[in-house]
């Protein structure tokens, strides 16, 4: 569980740097199309999702400096002569690959030490820390549970309006829940005008899948939970899926048509305190700013969206790849055993 953890960390800092690359085109792209800057965070999580990324050349990513500690010696032969190795993983992994470092010549023996700094090895401290991790993503697995056991109680009696559409006397604000079948759940008392543009964003919603996005963006913070800078990320995140579903649908309106969703977006409004993975609720974020961009919606310019896409290929090549590593650059020390008066030559 240690080296889990361990590995998490380093995937979670490295996560990190990309986030805020991605803070930083968020500002310089904020008159781009908000669908821009959700494909941003899925770059975000490409990279807590994958322990293993490909190498490229054109990599931004600083080369990562493997400690490994001295596992073991093992003594072998090379032709009819010993040749005894003190072992390291990376110095194995090259033998494994048929990369022999060193030569022994006639009459001699020779002992070789890898150049490695010590491991990170799991100590006391990260065995504690592993499992106050485990204990965090386990609560934040309830958590969720539980919230979206208790949305679910409260819509147990609904009316069927139309595919997927419900009608609920036990909610005031309008919402997706489901992951497998969503629906979407109106409240009873929700006027004809209101609901035709809750619909609209809620349609457009389950078009761009966020009813899967958002649970697979909590389920990493669960995983992540002791990083602020995810916090963060998680939360710009649900406010982008929100003002992408708004521009969606405004992009075809009038200004009469913008200025009745935003009543529609008001009236929808709730308070939220705490940060949730379901379900996905109309006016839950962000309503303030949300309001605005709709009323201030301009079609975004063509050299706009050429940029960020650009910026976008750019960065998903820089940084969500490795540096290429090279090949057999392994560097020993060497200790020269002079037998016979002939001495082994060191490579």
């Amino acid at each position: 569980m240690e080296a889990v953890f361990l590995k998490l960390v380093n995937m979670s800092i490295m996560a990190s740097y990309l986030v805020i690359v991605v803070l930083v085109l968020r500002f310089l792209l904020k008159k781009a199309p908000k669908s821009i800057h959700c494909f941003l965070w899925a770059l975000v999580a490409l990279r807590l999702l994958c322990p293993v990324t490909p190498e490229s050349s054109f990599s931004l990513v600083e080369p990562e400096r493997t400690e490994r500690a001295v596992d073991s010696v093992m003594d072998d032969y090379v032709g009819s002569y010993r040749v005894y190795w003190d072992i390291t993983d990376e110095y194995q992994t090259a033998l494994d690959a048929g990369i022999m470092p060193i030569h022994a010549e006639s009459g001699g023996s020779y002992v070789v030490t890898a150049t490695t700094t010590p491991a990170n090895e799991p100590t006391f401290l990260s065995n504690i820390l592993s499992n106050v991790w485990l204990i965090g993503f386990a609560a934040m697995i309830l958590y969720a549970l539980i919230s979206y056991l208790a949305v679910q109680r409260r819509v147990r009696i609904s009316i069927a309006l139309d595919k997927p559409v419900q009608l609920c006397d036990q909610i005031s604000t309008p919402f997706i829940l489901g992951i497998v079948r969503p629906k979407i759940y109106l409240p009873s008392d929700l006027d004809p005008m209101t609901a035709g543009h809750v619909l609209s964003h809620e349609q457009a919603h389950l078009k761009r899948r966020d009813h899967l996005w958002k649970p697979l963006g909590f389920l990493l913070l669960s995983v992540y939970w002791f990083n602020p800078v995810l916090w963060l990320a998680y939360i710009l995140l649900c406010r982008d899926i929100e003002q992408a579903c708004d521009e969606k649908v405004v992009k075809s309106l009038n200004m009469d048509g913008r200025k009745a969703y935003s009543v529609a977006l008001l009236k929808c409004s709730i308070p939220r305190h705490m940060i949730a993975a379901c379900p996905l609720a109309f006016g839950e974020v962000g309503v303030k700013q949300r309001v605005k961009s709709v009323l201030n919606y301009k079609k975004p310019a063509f050299w706009i969206i050429l940029l960020a896409v650009v910026l976008t290929i750019v960065m998903a090549v820089g940084l969500l790849t490795n540096p290429l590593s090279p090949a057999a650059e392994i560097r020993y020390q060497g200790i020269l055993y002079i037998q016979n008066g002939r001495p082994v030559e060191e490579l």
